[in-house]
């Protein structure tokens, strides 16, 4: 019998994959996509796919003969057993993010491309207020927003590129005009298998990019850059002290620019103030120096790098503010989902009531507590894996008063926060950033944010 003849299999029917099939199919290739969940979303897909001509197989995913290429959804790990076995049998696996950038047409659209373990989003969607601004038809795209596979058929004049760690072990042929590394610190090790690997992956966003931007702040991402200056290429740091010739950063209340400037060794320009940037915390404003860095590498002026940060609008549920009751803010980070993204947000107030917990996915907390210790008015902690983080405190923060909530319903949230009101004191900011993912008790983390604001407003009518 004859090898059946299939040109792409697409691995996976989520919005990545449903987006790559499409554009298979309508480029001519016979595609196949395989998906191990038969659910009522991924049946609708099927059916959305089915006149394009694409065959969708459920069950457990098996490699067709004759299978030429395989995209595959970024969360598929490596070691899955279809990617494995396409790997043995030489068939190139890739994600959508390169072949987007494969089906890119003449004239396409350059890509400013950023990643890091935190602040992607708020970094790519201040960048795309920036380029707006500055008159350009432009779009957040690939691990926010649009699919970026569908994107690159429009005609736009530039891309604002949030890439993942998953995304970017998938690609290798994507060359931006410049690419940003905001911060690498321990998250998806369970994915990647090491801090290495993860830290690799992030590093291959440089591999093409002739403009290389790194936060000079955060040692690992000074060492993923420090390559690419042997190899000629423009290497920018970005920096919350003063910055150096050939940096971004800070100096007294101003974002500056002495990189993307005639002469750096002598001169700067003024990029923003602190207060246009919104919210005002440590973590934001190195999101906004890196935003700036990709603007200016594609030639955005500095009035436009203002106004975009003026106009930006934060998403929810990062470091937003709830409610003040009786002297005491109540601020959702419940984006805050790891470690390093807690720190950062537990560094901009200076009495926290934190609230803690859910799923670390492997992540240590013991440099997470001994940094905050100092900051800790008390804690408050829910959620599967609330025991490790307690043990942590009792290392390093014995003295803290710690409250744990038991249970696994939403409605624990009302406990949660009625508990933290009794620990806190007028000038504290009753704090939730979890460090931890959400799913062992919500859809996400926005539901769980969702559920802390609508707590805190009962707690105000009390």
């Amino acid at each position: 019998m004859d090898a059946e003849v299939v040109s792409v299999v697409v691995a996976g029917l989520g919005v990545s994959g449903l987006a790559a099939a499409r554009a298979l199919a309508r480029r001519g290739e016979r595609v196949i996509v395989l998906e191990g969940n038969d659910g009522e979303r991924q049946r609708a897909a099927a059916a959305e796919l089915a006149p394009l001509g694409v065959e969708v197989r459920f069950g457990e995913p098996e490699l067709p003969e004759g299978a030429s290429l395989v995209v595959t959804s970024p969360g598929w790990r490596p070691d899955h057993p279809l990617l494995a076995a396409a790997a043995a049998a030489g068939i190139e696996v890739i994600g959508e993010v390169e072949l987007a950038w494969r089906l890119r047409g003449d004239g396409a659209a350059p890509w400013l491309a950023l990643t890091g373990t935190n602040g992607k989003t708020t970094a790519v969607r201040m960048l795309t207020s920036m380029l707006t601004a500055a008159g350009l038809k432009a779009l957040a795209v690939g691990n926010v927003g649009v699919p970026i596979v569908e994107a690159v058929r429009e005609p736009y004049d530039v891309l604002a590129v949030e890439l993942s760690s998953f995304q970017l072990h998938w690609s290798s042929g994507i060359a931006p005009l410049a690419a940003a590394v905001l911060n690498v610190a321990p998250d998806h090790i369970d994915w990647h298998g090491s801090l290495e690997e993860y830290a690799a992956a992030k590093a291959k966003i440089f591999r093409n990019a002739p403009t290389v931007i790194y936060n000079a702040d955060d040692e690992r991402c000074a060492r993923l850059a420090e390559p690419y200056r042997a190899a000629g290429r423009r290497v920018v740091g970005f920096t919350l002290g003063a910055p150096r010739p050939g940096q971004l950063g800070v100096v007294e209340d101003l974002l500056v620019d002495r990189a993307f400037v005639p002469d750096p060794r002598h001169t700067a320009e003024e990029l923003a103030t602190l207060a246009d940037v919104r919210p005002l915390a440590p973590h934001n404003v190195a999101n906004a120096l890196a935003a700036a860095a990709l603007a200016r590498a594609h030639g955005v002026p500095t009035g436009a790098v203002r106004r975009g940060l003026a106009e930006f609008v934060p998403d929810p549920h990062r470091i937003a503010h709830v409610a003040r009751i009786g002297d005491v803010d109540y601020v959702d980070d419940s984006k805050a989902t790891n470690p390093h993204a807690a720190a950062a947000s537990l560094s901009a107030f200076r009495s926290v009531v934190w609230i803690a917990g859910g799923q670390l996915k492997g992540a240590d907390v013991d440099d997470l507590v001994r940094q905050a210790a100092g900051r800790l008015r008390g804690v408050v902690l829910l959620g599967a894996d609330r025991a490790r983080i307690r043990e942590a405190l009792e290392r390093h923060a014995p003295h803290i008063p710690v409250v744990e909530v038991p249970g696994q319903d939403t409605g624990v949230m009302d406990r949660v926060v009625t508990e933290a009101a009794k620990l806190a004191a007028p000038g504290d900011t009753v704090l939730l950033a979890p460090a931890a993912a959400s799913y062992d008790m919500f859809a996400g983390y926005a539901a769980r944010g969702d559920a802390f604001a609508e707590a805190v407003r009962r707690l105000a009518k009390r």
